[in-house]
């Protein structure tokens, strides 16, 4: 029971914390836009069952895929999507971390 409550609390903690060391003049906002970048767990609504403790969605779901990733990272490069990139990146490299926690990488 811990482990989804600490990966969906750093899921808002971590931007929260990148928001103010990266953009201090506009945390505010850069959280918010960080946060958006949750749209991307809507791919979990394509899965059987839509969601499973056991399972790492890190390639398997179609927005946390490899190719995916790569354009995240790519967002980030690029100054007028930085933010949206940095939410993303973000996103994913936690969601590695829950796969991680679960060994299955």
């Amino acid at each position: 029971m811990f482990r989804p409550i600490a990966h969906l609390g750093l899921h808002v903690i971590v931007p929260a914390m990148a928001s103010k060391l990266l953009f201090p003049d506009r945390w505010k906002t850069a959280w918010l836009v960080m946060m958006s970048a949750m749209i991307i767990d809507l791919d979990h609504l394509l899965a059987h069952p839509i969601y499973d403790p056991n399972r790492c969605g890190i390639n398997f779901h179609p927005m946390h895929s490899f190719p995916a990733i790569a354009v995240y990272a790519m967002l980030a490069a690029i100054p007028k999507t930085r933010l949206l990139g940095f939410g993303l990146v973000i996103h994913v490299m936690l969601d590695g971390l829950d796969c991680v926690w679960m060994n299955i990488i």
